[in-house]
C-alpha cells in the first residue's frame, strides 16, 4: 500500500510546480552556477599554445587523461583553468574516508554529529588544496616537457599554472557547496554530471555520422539506441534495490501507561560502493597506457607489450576490469558500512533483529547479508562497465557515454529529482497547513 507522501506525490502536477516560487528559485540558481561552471572549461591556462595542447591530447586520449577530460567536460583536453575540475576534491574526500576507518581521531569525529562533520569537511579541503596543488605542478612540467605547448617555460609559468588550477579547483568546490545549499540536488555530483553531458551530444552526432557513411547499419544504431533505454531502466532498478532487514522493538511503559512495540526496517542498498569502483578500477588499468603514450614509443619492451595487452576490448583487459570493479565493491562497502557499529546502534536503543540475539550475533547476521548482495551489487556494477566494451570492441561503436559516465548521470538525475520532489511535497504540505488554519479560523 502506497504510503501518504507517494499519494500525494502521484497527484504533483505542473499547477504545483508554477506555484513554488521558492523551488523556482533554486533551479535558477542551480542552472546559473552549472553556466558559470561551463563557460571556466573554455578558458584557456595562460602561456599556452591551444592547438599544441589540442595536437597532445589526441595522443593521450585513450589514457586517463581521455577519462578525466570526459569529467572534466572537455577543460582537459582544452587545458582549460577548470581542467582539474572536481576530482582532487574527490580523491580528497575517498582518502578521508580510508583513514576514518584506521584513525581514532576522525572515527571519534564522525561520531560527534554535525560538529565532527563540520571537522571531517575541513580536513577535506585541506586535503583538496594539497592535491590539487601537486597534481597542478606535475601538469606544468608535464607541459613544458611536450615541446612547443608553452610559449615561455620556466618557474614563472609553473607558478601561474599552480596557483590558476588550484584556485579553478578551489572555485568549484565552493561552487558546488553553493548549490547544495542554495540550488538543487548535490553541487560537487551536479558539476561531474554536467560535464560528461557536454560530451553526449558530441557521442550521438558521431553515431549517426558513422551511420551516414555506412560504417554502422541503421539496425545497428536502432539497436543501440534501445540498449541505452533498456541499460537506464536497468540501472534506475538496481540503484533503488535494498534488502530491508525487520527491526523490532519491545514494549516500553511511561508511567502507568504501556506503548505497544515499535516496528521498522534496516535498509541496505544493493550498490552501497555506489561508482567508486568503476574509476578506481579503471585509473588503475589505464595508467600502463598514459605512461606509455608520454613515453612515445621509448620505453622498455615489456611496457609496450603490456599496453598491447591492456587496449580497450582485449580480454586480459576486461578480465582485469571486472577483476577490480569485484574487488573495490567489496573493499569500499566494508570502509563505508560498518556492520558492528550498526548493531551497537540498534543495541542501545533497544532495537533488535526477530531471531537473532543482539549485540555480536547482530553484527554477524548484518556481515553475512551485506555480503550477499554486495555479491550481487558488484555483478551488476560489472555488468554495466563491461557493456560498452564490448560495443566498441564488436561493433567500433564510439560509445564515449560509457558504464561509469552512465551510472554517475542516472545516480545524479535520481537524487535531483527526488530532492525536486521533495521540496514539491514541502510546498503542498505548508498549503494543506494554511488552508487548515484558514478554516479552523472560519469555525471559531
Amino acid at each position: 500500500m502506497a504510503s501518504a507522501a507517494e499519494q500525494l506525490a502521484a497527484n504533483l502536477n505542473f499547477g504545483a510546480f508554477a506555484k513554488a516560487t521558492e523551488l523556482k528559485k533554486r533551479i535558477w540558481f542551480t542552472l546559473g552556477a552549472l553556466l558559470v561552471y561551463r563557460l571556466g572549461t573554455y578558458i584557456p591556462l595562460p602561456g599556452i599554445n591551444p592547438g599544441a595542447v589540442a595536437e597532445l591530447f589526441n595522443q593521450q586520449s585513450s589514457g586517463i587523461l581521455g577519462m578525466f577530460n570526459m569529467f572534466a567536460g572537455g577543460a582537459v583536453g582544452r587545458m582549460a583553468i577548470f581542467a582539474l575540475n572536481i576530482m582532487p576534491y574527490i580523491s580528497a574526500s575517498i582518502i578521508v574516508q580510508l583513514l576514518t576507518a584506521v584513525s581514532p581521531h576522525l572515527e571519534q569525529l564522525k561520531k560527534e554529529g554535525e560538529q565532527g562533520r563540520k571537522q571531517i569537511n575541513q580536513y577535506t579541503r585541506f586535503g583538496t588544496v594539497f592535491l590539487a596543488a601537486v597534481q597542478a605542478y606535475g601538469i606544468a612540467v608535464g607541459l613544458e616537457g611536450a615541446g612547443n605547448v608553452v610559449t615561455d617555460p620556466g618557474w614563472f609559468f609553473r607558478i601561474s599554472t599552480v596557483i590558476t588550477l588550484t584556485g579553478g579547483t578551489i572555485f568549484l568546490m565552493w561552487l558546488g557547496e553553493q548549490i547544495t545549499q542554495r540550488g538543487v540536488g548535490n553541487g560537487i555530483s551536479l558539476i561531474i554530471f554536467a560535464g560528461i553531458i557536454a560530451g553526449l551530444p558530441a557521442a550521438i552526432a558521431g553515431t549517426l555520422e558513422l551511420g551516414r557513411q555506412g560504417a554502422l547499419s541503421t539496425v545497428i544504431i536502432l539497436a543501440i539506441f534501445v540498449m541505452a533505454v533498456v541499460v537506464i531502466a536497468f540501472i534506475v532498478f538496481m540503484e533503488r534495490a535494498q534488502r530491508r532487514l525487520l527491526i523490532q522493538y519491545p514494549k516500553r511503559q511511561v508511567g502507568n501507561r504501556v506503548f505497544q512495540g515499535d516496528s521498522s526496517h534496516l535498509p541496505l542498498k544493493l550498490n552501497t560502493a555506489g561508482v567508486i569502483p568503476p574509476i578506481f578500477a579503471s585509473s588503475l588499468l589505464l595508467l600502463p597506457i598514459t605512461v606509455a603514450n608520454f613515453s612515445s614509443g621509448q620505453g622498455p619492451e615489456w611496457l609496450t607489450t603490456v599496453t598491447t595487452l591492456l587496449g580497450h576490448g582485449q580480454p586480459l583487459y576486461m578480465l582485469l576490469y571486472a577483476a577490480g570493479i569485484i574487488f573495490f565493491a567489496f573493499f569500499y562497502t566494508a570502509v563505508v558500512f560498518n556492520p558492528a557499529d550498526t548493531a551497537e546502534n540498534l543495541k542501545k536503543h533497544g532495537g533488535f533483529i526477530p531471531g537473532i540475539r543482539p549485540g555480536e550475533r547482530t553484527a554477524q547476521y548484518i556481515d553475512y547479508v551485506l555480503t550477499r548482495i554486495t555479491v550481487v551489487g558488484a555483478l551488476y556494477l560489472t555488468l554495466v562497465c563491461l557493456l560498452p566494451e564490448f560495443l566498441v570492441s564488436w561493433w567500433n561503436v564510439p560509445f564515449y557515454f560509457g558504464g561509469t559516465s552512465l551510472l554517475i548521470v542516472v545516480s545524479v538525475t535520481m537524487d535531483t529529482v527526488s530532492q525536486v520532489q521533495g521540496h514539491l511535497l514541502a510546498h503542498q504540505y505548508e498549503g494543506l497547513v494554511k488552508k487548515a488554519r484558514l478554516r479552523g479560523g472560519r469555525r471559531r
